[in-house]
């Protein structure tokens, strides 16, 4: 009997530490925030290996994949069945040569290849997801040479969200090809608080929709204005960082809000340190649109190697400022008109004497002199040394700066 219970205990052993080595996620596959373009928010569940050849294009002819987009997406509706093995292939309709060969295309034009799968039995549009075949899917995903996971929370009653992320985030590394795992709980167990340890993103609310201030009503859920989903975001801030990201969700700009609405969405993602997950129609994008998603000096604020997401400094009405701090000792600053109205923005340039416990930098325009870029007029202001700067901010926009030490007083 104790011969028989020393063999269990040795066998255990040897299981545990087996299961320890694959007990990880891939390292150091996100030290900035992701950036690319998902199929969601546009396309819905109409997708199909035209459109995303398409869309594989454009990233390329606009630049869009040289300012950092490099992640194609493809979200919920692209399975077919299982074979009879249990093995996810793709809709033959849909993807006429395979997902092998759309991922040879997409990788052909130095872009990454990214896929959509559910924790549950069925993705959120009724598809086959992946519970109970997690390792199966991991291997077919491997086999097409997928870079990237979307991982949905429909259809997973009784799951523990912790749980089902571990299993995928196992499967992802024990099939071998290196993944960026983005975790779409929703926000509803915090993943803020596990999502490290899992993947490199992790979405902390529910869907956004293409409304600034505001929510669409579907019933039994809403999806969330841009400003409704900011609110949740700015006690988050401890938790992110390199390698592991707050996820607000997916961008909305050139999906029907204003230009001035598109510029402040975007320039509070990147202020929150966000993925950068474009998901309009490429293929016909305003010239507003493609100023916006290619704006370097924004996207720079975003991934900046110090990997520190803004907080908000400031709450006067309508206006809210946000400062975010940025490495070798410079800071953004963004002050965000929440209301309709055009707001008359007097700046005192020696009011922000701040210092960051998280990332240790300190602001203080009393005693140091900083030179002012404003990142959507790309043009410079002088310095912090002159005269209260006064300019009119529109409602819904922003008027965002990057300040940069010049020297001590």
């Amino acid at each position: 009997m104790k011969k028989q219970l020393l063999v269990f205990i040795l066998l255990f052993s040897f299981s545990f530490s087996t299961y320890t080595i694959y007990a990880q996620k891939f390292q150091n596959m996100a030290p900035v925030p992701p950036m690319g373009w998902n199929s969601w928010n546009r396309f819905g569940c109409n997708v199909n290996e035209k459109m995303l050849k398409e869309t594989a294009d454009m990233l390329v002819e606009t630049g869009m994949r040289d300012a950092g987009y490099t992640y194609l997406v493809i979200d919920d509706c692209w399975h077919g069945e299982r074979d009879s093995l249990g093995f996810i292939r793709e809709h033959p309709d849909l993807f006429p040569s395979g997902m092998k060969a759309l991922a040879e295309y997409i990788h052909a034009r130095g872009l990454k290849f990214g896929i959509y799968s559910s924790a549950g039995f069925k993705t959120c549009a009724g598809r086959p997801a992946s519970r109970g075949r997690e390792y199966q899917d991991a291997m077919v995903y491997a086999s097409w040479d997928v870079d990237y996971l979307k991982y949905d929370w429909c259809g997973t009653e009784g799951l523990s969200a912790y749980g089902a992320y571990m299993t995928m985030r196992d499967a992802l590394y024990e099939a071998g090809r290196p993944v960026v795992f983005s975790l779409c709980e929703w926000g509803n167990s915090k993943p803020w608080l596990w999502g490290a340890q899992m993947g490199h993103l992790w979405r902390t609310t529910g869907d956004i929709c293409a409304i600034f201030d505001g929510f669409e009503d579907h019933g039994t859920y809403k999806n969330l204005g841009v400003l409704q989903i900011l609110d949740l975001q700015d006690t988050l801030r401890t938790y992110a960082g390199p390698d592991g990201w707050n996820d607000p969700d997916m961008l909305q700009v050139g999906n029907g809000m204003t230009v001035g609405e598109d510029r402040a969405h975007f320039t509070m993602w990147c202020m929150l340190s966000a993925p950068l997950m474009a998901g309009n129609d490429l293929r016909s994008m305003s010239p507003e649109t493609i100023e916006i998603l290619m704006n370097r000096e924004a996207i720079a604020i975003d991934r900046d190697p110090l990997g520190i997401q803004g907080f908000p400094f400031k709450k006067e009405g309508d206006l809210h400022t946000w400062l975010k701090p940025l490495s070798e000792g410079r800071w953004a600053v963004c002050f965000l008109n929440r209301g309709r109205q055009d707001i008359s923005l007097s700046i005192d340039w020696k009011q922000f004497t701040v210092k960051d416990e998280l990332s240790g930098q300190q602001l203080d325009t009393k005693e140091h002199v900083y030179s002012v870029r404003d990142i959507w007029a790309k043009e410079d202001l002088g310095t912090t040394g002159k005269k209260d700067f006064t300019t009119l901010l529109p409602g819904h926009d922003v008027f965002c700066i990057v300040l940069t030490p010049v020297n001590a007083l």
